[in-house]
């Protein structure tokens, strides 16, 4: 059967690999130059630019995320950097016991407990908790049955779930728990004002970094060298061995179906492309309303597309600069407070930077000199999408005037950069709509809402419509590359069950 795949970012890649392993034909259908999506990297000059990649969940065995990567990709080609600490945090108002501000998130459980113990001996109650929920985290299989669709489970084997009755338990009981509500246990300011401040003042579920932090501990989120590009090469280069292709500058234009069924592709240049199946890698919002005229939807899906279910993930704005100098004495992930509010064009206004130092992978800069990259979130992504569709000067300039403010911020807390940089470049939410096509440039499709572990609202098919599927990391709140890959590996699943051909994996 000939399978049309749209888009060949992480999930298309996957979801081709797993394709071509199970029997069928796939081409997969990309609208750039090269793969990659929202998992890419490029190059300036002498230097190679990154879109905000910093971990991996699965880079080791500890985590199950490690056997899907390893049925695609060898594991051990590909060199992991786990770092000492997962940030560095600089609070504004207070000081730990030493006069100092600077706050450490180790990635080493022992090494965090006993730092948090010895800024704050009598939060020793609240600091045990945490690290103790921590190895809890550790000690079950999460995900669950990585390689199994509940869906396609027979009766006897879905009743086997039942063990994982504690993990369920768990989760609902520390899905909960936020960096606010963590903090208001606390008793040292100091200590109080970090976890206040570790999604820069947002409030949001502690998990979302207790998690990486305890397979961090395992060496299991782990950094691959090379970074997003290196990793997108061997993932196309597997598809490539496996008999797939790709079409480069091939945008999609519609999704094409006949009586309620998909019946192929049609390309931005005319070109129609028969399939027995399509397969949407790309961005949701685009394949439901605009490739498919928004003909197979239900009260669900409108609530989506209304953002009333859930609201679209913050956009980034990327200032990545390539300097001549070293920066090995700083932290690799840094947030800082300004000495003053920055204000985006868009109107955001700022009052803490984020700083990603990657002085720790050789590949990106020749030696001696670094990249250094400093973002922005924001949800006024139509601002910048809307400016330069319509004034493209404009818009370079507003680019070229906050780069210039954002490098005074970082000369003054760094020092000596302004005189070596030699590459600017500004990555602005239109630059993520232009290059994935992603709704509002989302950095990561749908922001988790307060029930980080509730099951998704984004189905893999259609309602009335046959013969298509949707993948990606619109698929669960949250995106980001393991969703990326297990929703795509799970939808090869279930074409193989509604098509009776075996899975290839298990053949």
């Amino acid at each position: 059967m000939n399978v049309s795949i749209i888009g060949a970012g992480v999930s298309g890649l996957t979801a081709g690999c797993y394709l071509q392993l199970s029997g069928f034909h796939t081409t997969i259908f990309e609208q750039n130059d090269r793969p990659g999506g929202l998992c890419i990297s490029w190059k300036r000059g002498e230097y190679t630019f990154e879109s905000g990649f910093q971990w991996m969940l699965g880079s080791g065995p500890a985590n199950p995320f490690y056997q899907l990567w390893s049925e695609l990709l060898d594991m051990h080609s590909i060199d992991f950097i786990t770092h000492e600490s997962r940030l560095d945090l600089e609070v504004k108002e207070t000081q730990n016991p030493s006069g100092g501000k600077l706050f450490h998130l180790y990635t080493n459980l022992d090494k965090l407990r006993n730092y948090l113990i010895d800024i704050s001996p009598e939060d020793q109650p609240a600091i045990t908790s945490l690290i103790q929920t921590m190895r809890k985290m550790q000690a079950f299989e999460i995900p669950p049955m990585i390689k199994k669709v509940p869906q396609l489970l027979p009766l006897k084997e879905k009743a086997s779930y039942i063990r994982y009755l504690p993990l369920l338990w768990f989760l609902n009981r520390i899905r909960k728990e936020t960096n606010y509500s963590f903090a208001r246990r606390l008793k040292s300011p100091f200590l109080k004002e970090a976890f206040e401040l570790l999604f820069d003042g947002e409030e949001l579920p502690l998990m979302v970094v207790t998690l990486p932090l305890a397979y961090g501990d395992l060496k299991a989120a782990g950094y691959p060298l090379g970074g997003a590009s290196r990793l997108i090469e061997k993932f196309k280069d597997k598809y490539i061995d496996l008999g797939g292709q790709i079409q480069y500058n091939s945008p999609l234009k519609k999704i094409l179906t006949r009586n309620n069924k998909t019946t192929g592709i049609l390309l931005d240049n005319g070109v129609e492309i028969d399939s027995d199946i399509v397969v949407s890698a790309a961005d949701w919002h685009f394949t439901v309303f605009d490739a498919l005229d928004g003909k197979y939807v239900n009260n669900r899906i409108m609530k989506l597309g209304l953002q009333e279910k859930l609201k679209v993930y913050y956009s980034l704005v990327i200032v990545s600069l390539g300097i001549n100098r070293k920066f090995d004495e700083e932290s690799h992930f840094l947030r800082f407070p300004a000495d003053k509010d920055l204000v985006s064009p868009d109107g955001t206004i700022y009052s803490r930077l984020e700083a990603h130092i990657y002085n720790y992978d050789p590949t990106l800069a020749p030696q001696g000199k670094t990249v250094v990259t400093i973002s922005f979130y924001t949800m006024k992504a139509d601002y910048w999408i809307d400016l330069r569709k319509r004034d493209r000067a404009s818009y370079t300039m507003k680019k070229m005037e906050f780069s210039e403010s954002v490098i005074n911020l970082a000369e003054k807390r760094f020092g000596r950069i302004k005189e070596f940089v030699e590459e600017v470049d500004v990555a602005t939410p239109a630059s993520f709509f232009r290059h994935t096509n992603n709704w509002k440039g989302s950095a990561q499709g749908w922001l988790p809402g307060k029930n980080i572990i509730a099951r998704s609202p984004v189905k893999p098919t259609l309602p009335g419509l046959k013969n298509f599927y949707y993948t990606g990391h619109w698929s669960i709140p949250g995106g980001g590359l393991p969703v990326a890959v297990k929703s795509a590996r799970d939808l090869v699943q279930i074409i193989c069950h509604e098509t009776g051909q075996p899975f290839g994996i298990e053949q």
